[in-house]
């Protein structure tokens, strides 16, 4: 069996479990929940042998890139028990890589995506004081041709006006305002069961190679350039 796609039982099984979110549905599924679960781990097997090909990814297993199916409705309006989707994410490796890669299956909203979605403070105020000194670079490594062409413009939510600090006016205002530096790109149901999909997701993670690894020398050195220790 090729499982470097999903399978259409997968998806099956996740549109029923969004209709059916209870956990006597899903006991009574369970055996079809297990096997799509083991169709997730065959395809983060194979996309983390590709990131590995070009990239050195901390997570060790595509196991261990799953997401757990089950609900943390501890602070969440939404008390369903169960998630609606399966995600993988894989780390990079060693302290000089920052940021990750991110893909969630979901019928119908299924997308992969790279960045910081929810910077530590002092990241994010590490990553505004390098736009504002170093705004034409950012602005060439943002229309870098294999970044772009892939993934489009940068995403993430945004400020009202302007970060702390800064005017309203500065000449990088549109830059300054976001609060979550990523990218994302979508697929269809179609396209996840295509033989190619592991191909295709790892060559659009190594196009965002040019931003990921421009923050991590952002989020590696002081304002200065020098690196932290």
């Amino acid at each position: 069996m090729n499982d470097s796609f999903v399978h259409q039982t997968t998806l099956d099984f996740l549109k029923s479990l969004k209709k059916n979110n209870n956990r006597e549905w899903f006991l009574a599924n369970k055996s079809t929940y297990e096997d799509a679960r083991t169709n997730m781990i065959y395809l983060a097997d194979n996309l983390l042998e590709s990131l590995n090909s070009w990239d050195e990814i901390e997570t060790p297993t595509g196991k261990s890139s799953l997401f757990r199916i089950h609900n943390d409705v501890r602070f969440k309006k939404d008390k369903s028990p169960y998630k609606s989707w399966m995600a993988m994410h894989f780390v990079r490796a060693g302290k000089e890589r920052r940021g990750g890669y991110y893909l969630q299956i979901k019928p119908g909203d299924s997308f992969m995506a790279v960045g910081f979605w929810a910077p530590e403070p002092g990241d994010l105020k590490r990553i505004r004081e390098d736009i504002a000194y170093n705004t034409e670079d950012w602005r060439k490594m943002l229309k870098h041709k294999d970044l772009y062409n892939f993934w489009g413009g940068l995403k993430g939510e945004l400020v009202a006006t302007a970060p702390k600090g800064y005017p309203k006016d500065h000449p990088a205002i549109d830059l300054l305002k976001y609060k979550q530096y990523i990218f994302s790109h979508s697929f269809s149901d179609k396209e996840l069961q295509e033989k190619d999909l592991v191909q295709k997701i790892s060559r659009g993670f190594k196009a965002s190679l040019p931003f990921l690894d421009f923050m991590s020398d952002v989020l590696t050195t002081d304002g200065n350039g020098v690196k932290l220790t």
